[in-house]
């Protein structure tokens, strides 16, 4: 709380007039579309609602897609597939990134910023200062995505358990977002976490089939749910955090614990549907 947001100035859209965040735009793009078109096969299933709603949605509106995380190339690969805008600037998500990966030296952390990466510190909770500047762009109608796992799973097993940042920001948004799930497949065999001596190769290997399906997007009745939430947490004792009465409905940190703990739920039951969905699928 009160740190400094890294490098925010270079995560502006008018930044040296907005032409170093095309160029990384342009470069990820590109090498997103290779390594997914190119060197490997994919497929998406209902594609068509993903790009419709990055493309078009209600005036002030914003989209936060949530995904599982099978690699560390997951995000920008999984955005290369044919049809969709990759590299345009102005269209392309927000997304939340580990801090200890993607911001390790100015460098990276100015390259990852001009890529719309919004930093986290896996550990330091969900009022981090980096998860304002999340509630911020969902401010402005802009698409967000989120890793809600929190971290890489590459195991052939149902979804884990989901982190309550991403039910954190539906909540707080000042305009409930689109929550739109998405469950890949295939990334864990084009960058595997251990390939050599227990390391990542060096290079995305080639010759892997990757699977995307896109699920419908999820209806969350917040009023009713924080109701509930509020009711609930009367009757359950939890050790306290300090959280401030951050969501719209002013609740109290217990009645947030429930929120959020609800919020999650019905998002992992939608995104495990789709992972035994796409398994059907690859059989």
């Amino acid at each position: 709380m009160g740190r400094r947001r890294t490098m925010e100035w270079a995560a502006r859209a008018n930044h040296m007039g907005g032409m170093p965040r095309k160029a990384i735009f342009l470069a990820a793009g590109a090498f997103a579309k290779a390594v997914a078109n190119l060197l490997n096969s994919t497929t998406v299933h209902n594609a068509e609602t993903l790009i419709r709603l990055v493309r078009s949605r209600p005036p002030g509106v914003p989209l936060l897609t949530v995904s599982n995380h099978m690699s560390t190339l997951d995000d920008p690969v999984m955005w290369g597939f044919k049809g969709f805008p990759t590299t345009d600037a102005n269209l392309g998500r927000w997304v939340l990134a580990a801090e200890d990966i993607c911001f390790k030296n100015r460098v990276l952390s100015y390259c990852f910023r001009l890529g719309k990466c919004i930093p986290i510190t896996r550990g330091a909770g969900i009022y981090q200062e980096h998860m304002n500047e999340a509630i911020e762009r969902l401010s402005d109608g802009a698409w967000l995505h989120t890793f809600p796992e929190g971290k890489v799973s590459q195991g052939n097993e149902p979804i884990r358990r989901l982190k309550w940042g991403t039910a954190s920001l539906i909540a707080r948004a000042p305009v409930t977002p689109i929550v739109l799930p998405i469950v890949h497949h295939g990334f864990q065999e084009v960058m595997p976490e251990n390939y050599l001596f227990g390391r990542r190769p060096p290079f995305p290997l080639f010759n892997k089939k990757i699977t995307i399906t896109v699920g419908d997007p999820i209806e969350f009745d917040l009023p009713k749910m924080s109701e509930m939430a509020s009711t609930m947490s009367k009757d359950c004792s939890s050790s306290s955090s300090g959280w401030p009465n951050a969501t719209r409905f002013g609740l109290n940190e217990a009645a947030q614990k429930c929120l959020y703990s609800s919020i999650s739920k019905q998002i992992w039951v939608v995104m495990e549907n789709l992972r035994k969905l796409g398994k059907t699928v690859l059989k």
